[in-house]
């Protein structure tokens, strides 16, 4: 059959049962734009290339498939950029389609030219320049393999124009071939065997979940595990949700802001059990007094990550569902009352540090109704700041794939344009944006997008009026001096909502939570709730650089156990 390039890539993506795209069209791009027309796929037309990126790892992370976006070149490429950068380091399949010049023209810096590839080429897991049209079938499904298998990530095509309107006789294939790309599936029978074996002897066990176990729907393999093992379970930001938060085994997230009970467990236990995470700095604190008495086992599909941070008794390498599945069906059940009434007691004595709120509006407190009033069942996208740490800590989330958040790049704006891709990959579902007033004017421009699509988000806006985690790092590192963080000029975000026409509403004290929360939560509509908090509000614990987890500074002044 004949046509166009851009109808192959068209046809290609419809074959790989794409329902929608995020993008922005430009003149490079033009003959995609057109090939669209007759599609069966949805466009959505955000309001900046960045958030285009970001909504279709939304998507793809609540609805467990790989997203789409689109572009132009130039500018429209370069947007794309950081959202990419993002999708990269948390592990997010997305395939971003580029609009390019003529191959005639390329490298003779022509309008709106650049290299996107060579641009994008640290920061995706392969790229495309696309030279002939008879490519295009094979390399849109080379491009959807390749982000959907082994440690999921972003595939960047570039389209120049001249290829996208020449004739394709090509046919989509069935298979492909891809020399050099053999992700290891199965753990090594020998090294299962030998982590089965320490996982019987140890005593005090914990298991550190990251963000591998919700990309590789092994949540209930987890916990299988640790039931059977009685290990208590601490979770990294991207592993919020692998095991619910009413489960007795969770100790809630651990790292530099982590829980005064994960960060203890850590550093007590002589079993470290790490399963799709990767150990970065923002969970270990001071690397030399991470976990100082444990044994580790490290399971990952990427084998890049281990050994790299954190010296690992038994590796494996391999699929984190397949891996634990295997594990479980040899591991022995065993009981550690003695371990498990001291996890009680740290759970117990310091679930956290923060005084009682009293009259005083805080983040805390917030989000602490919003978890009560939604059950912990809502899907909550965070942005970048105090607001993610709070959510981190105080919102209870029961279920995977339903905490999207920035973790490696910790990329302000990404939280909305998230909720818009999570609101279209579930319709039904009832999702959250938590964000701050800066995070949220970097991107309150798709409030457009998502009024367009009648999507029901609710934007929980924590208005301090500054940069609070900037600030929060002056005042641990600067002595208190703080430069450049003051927002003076913040709009009212009540009077915003009113100007796009959806309802806007405003929390200054502690009695007006649940009746705001509730009226928001439940009217069916694009909401903005502005939440008024002192700017003094500091997020506790920390682990401050140098230190390990267990000499968190608590919301005394002092270190945890002064």
């Amino acid at each position: 059959m004949v046509m166009t390039g851009a109808q192959a890539l068209v046809r290609g993506l419809e074959a790989e049962e794409v329902d929608i795209i995020f993008g922005y069209p430009g003149g490079a791009i033009l003959p995609v734009y057109d090939a669209l027309i007759n599609s069966s796929i949805k466009h959505i037309l955000v309001r900046q290339e960045q958030a285009a990126v970001h909504a279709a790892g939304g998507y793809a992370r609540l609805r467990g498939k790989t997203g789409v976006c689109i572009a132009t070149s130039g500018p429209g490429a370069t947007n794309l950029v950081t959202g990419i950068a993002n999708a990269y380091m948390d592990s997010v399949p997305v395939v971003v389609i580029t609009g390019q010049v003529s191959t005639e023209m390329v490298g003779t810096d022509a309008f709106q030219e650049v290299d996107i590839t060579g641009i994008t080429h640290p920061i995706t897991k392969h790229n495309y320049l696309v030279q002939d049209t008879k490519d295009i079938p094979r390399i849109i499904k080379e491009a959807f393999h390749i982000a959907g298998t082994g440690r999921p990530g972003p595939v960047l095509i570039d389209l120049p124009k001249n290829v996208a309107e020449n004739e394709c006789w090509e046919e989509i294939p069935q298979r492909i071939n891809l020399d050099g790309y053999k992700p290891t599936i199965k753990g090594h029978p020998s090294q299962i065997k030998t982590a089965c074996r320490i996982m019987k002897e140890a005593r005090c066990p914990v298991i550190h979940a990251g963000g591998g176990i919700v990309g590789s729907d092994a949540a209930s393999d987890l916990i299988k595990l640790a039931e059977s093992i009685q290990a208590p379970v601490a979770t990294t930001l991207m592993g919020l949700g692998a095991i619910p938060a009413d489960h007795e085994l969770f100790l809630g997230m651990l790292g530099i802001h982590g829980t005064t009970a994960a960060n203890r467990a850590v550093s007590e236990c002589d079993l470290l059990i790490t399963i799709g995470a990767r150990f970065d700095d923002r969970v270990t604190g001071a690397v030399g007094k991470f976990a100082p008495d444990a044994k580790i086992i490290h399971i990952d599909i990427d084998p890049a990550e281990i050994g790299k941070n954190i010296r690992v008794n038994v590796p494996i390498v391999g699929h984190v569902k397949m891996v634990l599945q295997a594990i479980n069906n040899q591991v022995e059940k065993g009981k550690r009352s003695q371990w498990l009434a001291r996890i009680k007691r740290l759970k117990e004595e310091a679930a956290y540090s923060y005084p009682e709120a009293g009259k005083t509006l805080t983040t805390r407190g917030v989000i602490e109704r919003l978890s009560a009033l939604t059950k912990g069942n809502a899907v909550v996208t965070t942005d970048v700041g105090q607001h993610q740490m709070f959510a981190a800590q105080f919102y209870r989330v029961k279920h995977p794939r339903a905490f999207l958040s920035s973790g490696g790049l910790g990329t302000m704006g990404y939280g909305f344009p998230a909720a818009v891709g999570a609101q279209l990959a579930d319709p039904k579902a009832l999702v959250v944006c938590i964000t701050g007033d800066g995070s949220f004017q970097m991107s309150m421009a798709e409030l457009a997008t998502a009024k367009e699509h009648n999507l029901p988000v609710k934007v929980l806006v924590f208005n301090n009026n500054c940069l609070g985690l900037v600030r929060q790092l002056q005042h641990f590192y600067c002595e208190r001096r703080y430069t450049a963080v003051n927002m003076t000029g913040n709009p009212d975000f009540v009077k915003l909502a009113q100007a796009y026409g959806v309802p806007g509403y405003r929390i200054s004290n502690v009695e007006e939570i649940d009746q705001v929360l509730e009226e928001a939560l439940n009217n069916g509509k694009l909401s903005i709730v502005e939440c008024m908090i002192e700017k003094e509000e500091l997020v506790y614990p920390t682990v401050l650089n140098g230190k390990g987890l267990d000499e968190m500074v608590i919301s005394t002044g002092g270190y945890y156990g002064e």
